[in-house]
């Protein structure tokens, strides 16, 4: 698959249907320390009736890491940058946790770009205090010891009691746990900092007008229902659905329900 140029940065994509122009676009956004896995059945259920486009974030998945850029402000440029390479002039876009903080710039920023926004397991606030001394702390043991001996400690974040306690999911648990040890050191403490120390979108969220559909997991421990609330309450017209036995991560937890209110939504917006 396609790397571009972008911001002086490969960027690392996939896109199911590069020369169909007739499609609407889907774009997908990935979570801190995952890439365009992520969204594999999301994608997998809408390219028939969507041109489906996911990339990765500079320094992680297989875009190129890079010593500095890794502020929201910067990835929400090589968002853009992307889209307009790609000659997207609108488009569906997606966004999970890390995702969902450049999918809000965006709206912001460049509304004329969305047909629609989707926000998932994520928040319009700056890094809750209380959590920023166990967030450095971490960033620091993956500095010293590297991601591997601190990914024990990652997975309850990253995913729901629900998924981690199936035992038919065991090998689904597997996956995304040498997925997340695969990952870059520098790439990973970069971009953690990055999220850590983002500011925050939510006095801007008024002027949002794209139509918006907000997802969280019942289970999600890292932003949770209060978050997605907030933002609903925030953002007018706004649509806000909750995912029974999912965590953070409910586009691989609970695919399904996730695909079936994203459908719902986007059939609403024609």
């Amino acid at each position: 698959m396609p790397t571009i140029k972008i911001n002086d940065v490969d960027i690392y994509y996939e896109d199911s249907a590069p020369n169909d122009v007739q499609k609407p676009v889907m774009v997908f956004a990935h979570g801190l320390l995952w890439n365009t896995r992520m969204y594999d059945k999301q994608v997998a259920h809408f390219q028939e009736d969507y041109r489906c486009i996911a990339f990765d974030f500079r320094g992680q998945g297989q875009s190129q890491m890079t010593k500095s850029g890794y502020d929201m402000e910067t990835l929400t440029e090589d968002t853009l940058e992307l889209l307009d390479a790609l000659n997207i002039e609108k488009c569906h876009f997606v966004g999970l946790s890390m995702g969902g903080f450049i999918a809000q710039r965006i709206a912001i920023k460049r509304p004329e770009l969305l047909l629609s926004l989707t926000l998932l397991e994520t928040s319009a606030d700056p890094e809750d205090p209380k959590n920023v001394p166990q967030y450095r702390k971490l960033v620091k043991a993956i500095r010293w010891l590297g991601i591997k001996r601190v990914s024990s400690k990652v997975m309850p974040i990253m995913f729901g009691s629900t998924f981690l306690a199936d035992n038919l999911r065991k090998s689904d648990r597997k996956q995304w746990l040498t997925m997340l040890q695969g990952n870059r050191k520098g790439g990973v403490v970069k971009a953690t900092m990055g999220v850590i120390e983002r500011s925050g979108t939510y006095e801007q969220l008024g002027n949002i007008t794209t139509p918006t559909l907000i997802i969280v997991g019942d289970e999600d421990a890292a932003t949770p229902y209060a978050k997605s609330e907030r933002m609903h309450f925030a953002i007018a017209g706004s649509k806000l659905a909750v995912i029974k036995g999912a965590g953070h991560t409910s586009t691989v937890e609970e695919p399904e329900q996730v695909n079936r209110v994203i459908r719902q939504f986007l059939e609403n917006c024609v």
